[in-house]
């Protein structure tokens, strides 16, 4: 069997394959480098200068001389000591646990919601192009616009409470509220995951459902056993920036509920809420932690269900087949 293998190193043939890669790569990187300084103003530096920021806190009282004392005082570590202590941990503790609630119970819904959405859309039934438009309006209205609309809808007096037959004050604080906010936001981003999901369905060739069919396969076991695989990347990955804007989740409840709510403040409105002293070492420690909060959720979700992000998935297939190819060629005895 003939087998074709790379040139020399020292080979001319050699030496203009890897100049070519190296004017390739001298390529590449001046291309991305805009995008790189952009990415490290617009992202790293607000993130360094938060960091910074928590160290610090705002001078309080007056001198010697009766002048307002300016200026900020470092601290270390007492901005993040003093979220854990007292009763300032009891609220974070209640915004921790009320943003990872909003997010585990809406991202649930809304992943089902939102596949039952994709599989409808990508059936070839009539006016489906209206369908689709229509389903994706909620995603395309403002998050502001949408609690305003879902406040007319919760009000005392709204249709809420008329189709309930009942007078529920949705916008006070306990678990109407948070009832309220799911509701909300699971209607207005529902129709993102039924949109990645419906891209990768429209990727799954129709062949594989007719030999399905051909074997006797119901549409329960296609489904769980064909689709769902198959589109578990983009679904994957949609789950993830469901997940990522939950967290920090702000402008809905603020909104839709108000202020003072404890049953609906998260994390990112108490951290908004510490800025109304004027001192932002303690409200730059609060978005520090979430931020922290955020990665450690992103990279856990992207080790543990392999959701591919970067889009490396199709480069690591090639090249897990070109070891097993390898390993074929030695097992052989032939030289690769």
């Amino acid at each position: 069997m003939a087998v074709t293998t790379a040139p020399p190193k020292g080979s001319p043939r050699g030496n203009k394959d890897a100049s070519r890669t190296e004017g390739q790569g001298r390529l590449a990187t001046m291309l991305i480098s805009p995008t790189m300084i952009v990415l490290l103003l617009v992202i790293g530096f607000p993130i360094v200068s938060a960091v910074r920021q928590s160290l610090y806190t705002r001078r309080k009282g007056v001198d010697e001389r009766g002048f307002v004392i300016e200026g900020d005082k470092f601290v270390g570590l007492e901005n993040y000591t003093g979220i854990f202590s007292g009763s300032t941990a009891d609220a974070f503790w209640n915004a921790f646990y009320v943003t990872t609630m909003f997010t585990t119970v809406s991202v649930v819904i809304e992943v089902v919601i939102g596949v039952s959405m994709a599989l409808i859309m990508h059936k070839a039934l009539k006016g489906r192009g209206l369908i689709r438009a229509a389903i994706l309006v909620p995603w395309a209205i403002p998050t502001a616009v949408s609690a305003l609309l879902w406040q007319w809808i919760f009000d005392a007096n709204g249709i809420a409470n008329q189709l309930l037959n009942s007078e529920v004050l949705w916008s006070t604080d306990g678990v109407q509220a948070q009832l309220a906010v799911i509701i909300a936001d699971t209607w207005k981003t529902a129709p993102f995951i039924g949109l990645l999901t419906l891209a990768g369905l429209q990727v799954i060739p129709n062949e594989v459902y007719e030999a399905a069919k051909l074997d006797g396969v119901g549409a329960g076991k296609q489904f769980w056993h064909i689709t769902l695989p198959l589109v578990k990347p983009a679904l994957m990955v949609a789950v993830l920036f469901r997940i990522l804007d939950n967290l920090r989740m702000f402008d809905l409840p603020w909104v839709l509920i108000g202020r003072g709510k404890p049953s609906v403040e998260t994390l990112s409105i108490l951290a908004y809420e510490e800025t109304s002293t004027s001192d932002f070492g303690p409200a730059s420690a609060y978005a520090v932690l979430l931020f922290l909060y955020v990665a450690l959720v992103a990279y856990a979700f992207v080790r543990l269900l392999g959701a591919d992000v970067i889009g490396d998935a199709d480069e690591k297939k090639q090249e897990m087949k070109a070891k097993r190819k390898r390993r074929g060629l030695v097992a052989r005895g032939d030289t690769p």
